[in-house]
């Protein structure tokens, strides 16, 4: 039994770490490119916008300002300003979240692999200032496929100008 357990344990620690190091994301998040003091953001934010961006938080489905926002416009990060998702690509997934099926270019929305509750999902970012957005899945509409799901606590809206 001894002799069992001189091979058995080291296998099943080189197993774990194993399984540890395969659920890893497949890339490092990327550092921020913009300063941002903990300080001026905890000013700046609410505690539930902080909470989002900096902490990758989640408000409660059908909470959010944006979920039903139906008006015409950009939908900007809060932290930074920058345009992430305008208003044409926004659609109702009946998630209780903004959903939107692109965002505004292909430069300002980045994704980390985000292992977190036990399940494996795309996590989108601001590629500007590396607030934490939500989330993207492959069930979105046409043309993409693509369901951004985003939290209205990571978002600002700027009207469309007639």
């Amino acid at each position: 039994m001894k002799r069992y357990l001189l091979v058995a344990l080291p296998v099943a620690i080189l197993s774990c770490i194993s399984i540890y190091l395969l659920a890893m994301p497949d890339k490092l998040p990327m550092p921020n490119k913009i300063e941002k003091p903990a300080d001026d953001l905890r000013e700046r934010l609410t505690p539930e916008q902080y909470y989002v961006t900096q902490q990758k938080g989640t408000e409660a489905a059908f909470t959010g300002e944006y979920w039903n926002h139906h008006e015409a416009g950009m939908y900007r990060c809060v932290v930074c300003g920058v345009e992430l998702f305008a208003s044409e690509s926004k659609f109702d997934s009946g998630c209780g979240w903004p959903s939107f099926y692109e965002a505004a270019n292909d430069k300002v929305v980045d994704t980390n692999t985000d292992t977190s509750h036990g399940m494996v999902r795309d996590e989108i970012v601001c590629d500007n200032c590396g607030a934490h957005l939500g989330h993207v899945f492959p069930d979105g509409p046409k043309p993409t496929g693509l369901r951004y799901c985003v939290n209205s606590a990571s978002l600002t809206f700027e009207p469309k100008k007639d």
